[in-house]
Formats: C-alpha cells, structure tokens, sequence
C-alpha cells in the first residue's frame, strides 16, 4: 500500500496543479460558447486545452520515468522506509506516469460534455473504464506477480491503460458528435507538426536526464536541467510562446 502511496501522490501532483486549473479556466468558457451556438470557437477551445495538456503531460511523464528514483530518494527515504521501498515504489511510480497524459486529457476532455449539459455520458464512460480496470487488474497483476513478484505494478498499470480507455471514449464521443475537431486555428502549427515539435523535446529532454543524472546529487538541478533541455530544444522546432495563447480564430 505505501509503494502505490508513495508512486500515486507524485503522480497526482501535475493532474492536481495543472489539468484541473485548465479544466477550471475553460467549463465557463465552453458553457458561453454552446450557448452562443459557436461550434467552432467551442472546438477551439478544447483544442487549446489539449495542445497545454499535452505540452505539460509529456514532460511531467518523461521526467518522473526517468528521474523516478532519485524523486523518491528524496522525498521518502527516511525513517522506516528502505531501499527495497524505494526500488519497488520506482517500478509503481513509472507505471503511473505512464497514464499522467490520460489522467490530464481526461480532465479537459469531460468539461466538453458538462458545458453541453450532458451529464450521462460522462459518467457511462467511467463505467466502462473501471469495469476495465477491473479486468486489467488480473491481466496485469497477474503475470507480474507470480514471474516477477511486483504485483503492485500490475495495479498502477491496470489505472494507466484503463485512463487511457476512459480518454479514449471521451474524444470518440466528442468527435463523433462533431462537437471537437481539430480545427486549424491562427498562431497554432498543425498537429503533425506539434506533435513532431512534442515528440524531439521530450526525446532530447529524456536523453539528457538520463546521461546527466548519474554525475548529480542534486535533484533541483536535475529538474532544472531537464526544464531547460526541454524549452530550448522546443524553441528550436519551431515551438513559440504564441502558439500557446487561447485564441479562437479559425483560419
């Protein structure tokens, strides 16, 4: 119980401080825009809120992957907790960060349904994803447990892949309403090239981590390094800072 403690408090930190804050800022926003019957500012908005989540996800689950056990070195290894706490939370902490991106996408995706007053399927989804996760439990626990005695892994596993069920279904139901579509707006790239952008900058962030990690004591510095890896590399994609304003006009 304290190794899925320990992984799921660190995990939770980037849903709780960022997903939420921009769940928060766009529901009122989303709310205005269906009721001014405005689908294309409406699939603006949820656009943007997807383009940030993903430009803090990525990094936040690169990062405790990588730096998953000088994190909880820091944090946890004190009084009663040993060596063998922190391997074994290390194995669960990089399972949950696997689904960090699901967790957050989450967040902005459900706001598309509540500012349509559609309370049920939301709800209906999370259903299915926690009958999945059920099921995904003994999948995951399973195999992990009897060959590799980590089933707590299995556990942290089983909640990432079924987020990713529960995100999943929420952005089916978004575009099969045509309610999002990934609407080219002024001052955004495309999303071939966004992606792109996010796919070097969180490579090269992780690279450097992972070298740099062994030669510093410091995890300050760690993170620090890795921010700056990441924003700089991002720069020189071609990622501004404009591309992250909220803007709504479509070209």
């Amino acid at each position: 119980v304290s190794w899925l403690y320990y992984s799921d408090r660190l995990a939770e930190l980037p849903l709780g401080v960022f997903a939420i804050a921009i769940a928060t800022v766009i529901l009122p926003q989303l709310s205005r825009q269906h009721a001014g019957e405005s689908a294309e500012r409406f699939s603006a908005t949820l656009d943007w809120s997807v383009r940030m989540v993903l430009i803090i996800a990525l990094p936040a689950a690169t990062a405790l992957i990588v730096l998953a056990e000088p994190i909880l070195m820091t944090l946890f290894h004190y009084g009663k907790t040993t060596e063998t706490d922190i391997a074994m939370s290390v194995y669960s902490l990089r399972a949950y960060a696997l689904g960090i991106t699901a967790f957050m996408l989450i967040k902005v995706l459900a706001p598309g349904y509540f500012a349509r007053k559609d309370m049920k399927t939301p709800v209906k989804i999370g259903i299915v994803a926690m009958v999945s996760n059920m099921v995904l439990n003994v999948l995951c626990v399973l195999p992990l447990y009897f060959y590799f005695n980590i089933g707590h892994v299995g556990l942290a596993l089983a909640t990432s892949l079924s987020a990713f069920i529960n995100a999943g279904l929420l952005w089916r139901g978004l575009w099969k309403a045509n309610v999002y579509r990934s609407v080219r707006s002024k001052g955004r790239p495309a999303w071939s090239t966004f992606g792109l952008q996010l796919l070097v900058a969180n490579v090269m962030m992780g690279m450097v981590l992972w070298v740099v990690m062994p030669f510093f004591d410091s995890l300050s510095i760690l993170c620090f390094s890795g921010l700056l890896v990441y924003v700089f590399t991002a720069l020189i994609v071609g990622l501004r800072p404009r591309h992250l304003r909220s803007g709504h006009e479509a070209t």
